[in-house]
């Protein structure tokens, strides 16, 4: 990685009207348009002498600006000593501007672009298309890119994006060649984390060619990438007691109590400073007998949970794991959001509403995260979903969804969408393929519970936690259980990941 974004520590992703913006913001600012092409192909030429010795290089450029960069790639290559040649798609005469400048600047032949450039060549520059293709590649085009999925012992360093990825949704448009590095400018697109994005950028360098940061005030990103600069972790300070860290509400199940238990132990164990587990008489003991600084409170009937709410030091509630799907959880809920406190909806809480969802966004009065993973959520969403999440625009969907439900809603997957009402997306790009255990999003919701109870608002809650979440799981241990992530979420806190990280909070 170079210049002075961190993707670990999380950012601004930029779409790709918003990245075009930037560009004309810089040039505004006194920055030439030609310069940034330079300094872009200067940042893909330095990133391949850097992975790979010297060898034969085809670069295959397209017709726009992206092709621009594919011939400063090719010259500074040529003049390091590599053996390169250019393969371009359309007339060298209908190139324009700065493309028809950099392509002037090449001395070396230029031949037309077809099947015969797979042949003579060890490494391969996909630079035909950007980010901002806006039609399926096909033709000639297509075909290469296919051919070049068909070898992939033969590495393609793509620059911007692989052609024929959508820079906004990680769609893939026709078809894609995967690349073994990806190469992007100043910040990254959603493309690149989202959909398809992951699998055909390979390694995703974001490299900095002079755009001044200050740019962002004026474009005002919708969506970043999760990490610590966008939040800061609670810190209990020397006059903090246990009331002053909060006291989460987790309302148990009746029969699924392993549910409620984990959402608990990863309350405390995110700083909760106290915690009780509210569940019918029959369940108390087995809450009780989990951990004895667990509070335990029973609870039948809506109208108790009315009492026990009356005491106003229980300041963030969770609802839904191992509740049961029915009417009885529906009513609970209902009890529950009367308060207008910081409150979880996951699991149950959700679905009792797939018959009338309106009733549960009318009752969402204060400050409230839903935790669907994609069958709940089509269950409260049905228009919203999208059965391949792989395809269409799925911020685009969880953005309305959280508009509509008045909610920060966190959907869950292997690239997890946090949504406010006002349209701010960020992904959490973090998580390994170990959390797909049992109960792992229960300890989720639970996290959510335990910084929300400390203050945080909730976007930031959502936030920190999705991130903590997948951090605490690439510490644990061998064969990841959901037991083992309230631990290793505290140790990932612990380890500083979320304490004085510069940025701008959520």
């Amino acid at each position: 990685m170079n210049g002075s974004w961190r993707m670990e520590q999380g950012g601004s992703l930029l779409t790709v009207g918003e990245m075009t913006r930037a560009d004309a913001l810089a040039v505004e600012a006194g920055v030439p348009s030609l310069r940034l092409m330079e300094a872009a192909g200067f940042a893909v030429a330095r990133a391949i002498r850097h992975r790979w010795s010297p060898r034969r290089v085809t670069v295959l450029c397209g017709p726009g600006n992206n092709g621009g960069d594919g011939f400063v790639i090719a010259r500074l290559l040529r003049a390091a000593g590599w053996p390169v040649t250019v393969r371009l798609l359309g007339a060298r005469e209908h190139l324009t501007e700065d493309a028809a400048v950099n392509a002037a600047r090449w001395h070396g032949p230029v031949a037309p672009l077809d099947l015969s450039a797979l042949h003579g060549a060890d490494l391969f520059v996909d630079a035909l298309f950007g980010a901002g293709l806006s039609r399926p590649v096909d033709g000639v085009a297509g075909s290469v890119l296919d051919a070049l999925s068909a070898h992939p012992e033969r590495p393609v360093v793509a620059v911007d994006v692989p052609s024929g990825l959508d820079g906004d949704t990680g769609r893939i448009r026709g078809t894609a060649a995967r690349a073994a590095l990806t190469v992007t400018f100043f910040r990254p697109k959603p493309g690149h984390v989202l959909g398809h994005g992951p699998r055909v950028c390979g390694d995703l360098v974001v490299t900095d060619i002079g755009i001044p940061p200050t740019v962002l005030d004026m474009i005002g990103p919708a969506a970043a990438l999760n990490g610590p600069a966008l939040w800061s972790l609670p810190r209990p300070g020397p006059g903090d007691h246990k009331y002053t860290r909060g006291h989460a509400v987790v309302f148990g199940g009746p029969v699924m109590t392993g549910a409620g238990r984990l959402a608990a132990r990863a309350a405390r164990r995110l700083g909760a400073g106290l915690l009780t587990v509210a569940a019918a008489p029959e369940a108390l003991p087995l809450y009780a007998q989990d951990a004895p600084g667990v509070l335990c409170r029973a609870l039948q009937t809506p109208e108790n949970v009315g009492a026990l709410l009356d005491d106003a030091r229980l300041n963030a509630l969770l609802i839904g794991p191992g509740a049961g799907r029915g009417p009885h959880t529906a009513a609970r809920v209902l009890s529950v959001l009367e308060r207008g406190r910081p409150t979880v909806l996951d699991a149950d809480a959700l679905t009792s509403f797939a018959d009338d969802p309106g009733a549960l966004y009318d009752a969402i009065t204060g400050p409230a995260v839903m935790t669907p993973h994609d069958g709940e959520f089509r269950a409260l969403f049905p228009d919203l979903a999208d059965e391949d999440t792989h395809t269409g625009d799925r911020l685009a969907r969880v953005r309305m969804a959280a508009r509509r439900a008045g909610a920060v809603v966190l959907l869950k997957g292997p690239r997890t969408l946090i949504a406010a009402p006002d349209g701010q997306v960020i992904v959490n790009a973090n998580a390994p393929a170990t959390l797909a255990t049992a109960g792992s999003g229960d300890v989720l919701a639970g996290a959510i519970l335990g910084l929300l109870a400390q203050g945080l608002p909730a976007r930031a809650a959502a936030a920190a936690a999705s991130w903590l979440h997948g951090a605490g799981a690439r510490l644990g241990p061998p064969g990841l259980l959901a037991e083992d992530l309230p631990e290793a979420m505290a140790r990932a806190a612990a380890e500083g990941t979320g304490e004085g990280a510069a940025g701008t909070a959520v």
